[in-house]
């Protein structure tokens, strides 16, 4: 029986020659994010010198402040001031500040790398599958051991491959494709198992898109969602000067055992969203015709230069509807700086957009454009639970950046295609 592609990087990271789905097994953990909000600050900066005197493998130790950066307050303030001066004190290098999205900045300096488990304290460090990594969240007690001894267990997960072929139509984006996935998958549907996205609408996929995807694999429940490496993802990391022989690239065997197999046409897909307040409350954005307050656009999910193209071909020349916020928040410093260069920003600000900081700040409720209570937003972010965004009785529906934009046009959750 083959193998797939997450039993193939854990066996080479357990020292054997096979892994099966459902063993438990120890792996070396290639590179450890933690962020500012369960990071250094949640018991691992007290307990660490009682395990050990040295971080093992500091080298591949990363630690992004992010979720409190621009701080709002005097807590979040002491809680990024804390975060960088312990990262300062224990020599990690690879310490980050107002760079965006802890997600983006690891990809964006090449710490994600095909064929390597990559763990991290937040749990949409899935994200890193687009590259062909074994990336996953975990909690900050099992960051602590892999601080010390720079290993944990994991359980090799089953895996569900999901299957989309064709090409998709105007206004329709990855992020419909990730909604429509989780919507027939279930939010509990994948728990513990890995998703492997194949087929030619993938092939045809820039990087970019294909982050937007791996990104909310967890909102399935699942431990990883994973990309096979191609010439596309080879082409993205010669773009940031890895070379070749530092990584492993591989792919499930033709006879890999899957537990579940679902396919869909990419042609048939119209523009979807998520309605409150669960993210798999899935339907076509033509059935929603819900009035909204704010618009979002941003997020490690929804706020890379493509989805802001794109979002600001739709809004160019136009106005967003009187009374409505839209927010923009690029996915990092460098995608700020190349939207700013390009004059996306500019076309997105002329159409009444606010252009905010690379920051999780807006996505996870903490600052930076919080909901009232009855207030309605369409994100493009990656969830939609109660009091995700502001106060317990806000609303939040998921769309693309297209449907974001179209939305903020018209004031209601609209379907792009009608500006199309």
């Amino acid at each position: 029986m083959g193998k797939t592609l997450s039993e193939k990087i854990l066996a080479k990271n357990a020292h054997r020659d096979a892994v099966n789905a459902g063993d438990v097994v120890w792996v070396d953990v290639d590179r450890s994010m933690m962020d500012d909000i369960l990071g250094p600050r949640v018991q691992i900066a007290e307990k660490l010198p009682e395990l050990t005197k040295e971080i093992k493998n500091r080298e591949n130790v990363i630690v992004i402040s992010d979720h409190y950066t621009p701080p709002a307050n005097i807590r979040q303030a002491e809680i990024v001031k804390f975060t960088r001066d312990w990262s300062s004190e224990n020599n990690i290098d690879n310490y980050y500040e107002f760079e965006g999205p802890c997600h983006q900045v690891m990809a964006e300096y090449g710490h994600v790398l095909p064929g390597t488990v990559i763990l991290g304290t937040d749990s949409h460090t899935c994200m890193g599958g687009a590259l062909g990594a074994f990336a996953s969240g975990v909690g900050s007690t099992e960051m602590l051991g892999i601080l010390a001894t720079g290993q944990t267990w994991l359980k090799v997960p089953e895996t569900i491959q999901v299957r989309w072929d064709g090409q998709l139509n105007p206004g329709v984006m990855a992020k419909d494709i990730s909604l429509k996935t989780i919507g027939v998958i279930g939010h509990a549907g994948a728990t513990y198992k890995a998703v492997e996205y194949v087929g030619e609408t993938f092939d045809q996929m820039e990087i970019e898109q294909r982050m937007a995807i791996t990104n909310m694999a967890v909102e399935m429940g699942a431990k990883v969602g994973l990309m096979p490496v191609d010439d596309k993802t080879i082409a993205y990391l010669d773009s940031l000067g890895i070379q070749r022989d530092s990584y492993s690239v591989y792919h499930s065997d033709a006879d890999a055992r899957f537990c579940q197999k679902l396919h869909f046409n990419s042609a048939e897909l119209l523009p979807q969203v998520a309605c409150p307040h669960e993210v798999d409350n899935v339907t076509a954005v033509m059935n929603v015709n819900t009035p909204i307050h704010q618009a979002y656009l941003g997020s490690c999910t929804g706020g890379r230069l493509s989805d802001l193209v794109a979002a600001a071909e739709l809004l160019k020349g136009k106005k967003i509807a009187k009374g409505i916020r839209l927010l923009v928040s690029p996915s990092s410093k460098k995608i700020w700086k190349a939207a700013s260069d390009a004059g996306v920003l500019s076309v997105l600000a002329e159409a009444g957009a606010v252009i905010l900081a690379p920051t999780c700040g807006v996505c996870v409720g903490l600052h930076s454009g919080l909901l009232a209570p009855k207030e309605v937003c369409i994100s493009a972010s990656n969830r939609n639970f109660i009091g995700r965004m502001g106060s317990k009785e806000a609303f939040i529906y998921l769309g693309s950046p297209l449907t974001v934009a179209a939305s903020a046009i018209t004031g209601r959750v609209t379907d792009p295609r009608e500006f199309l």
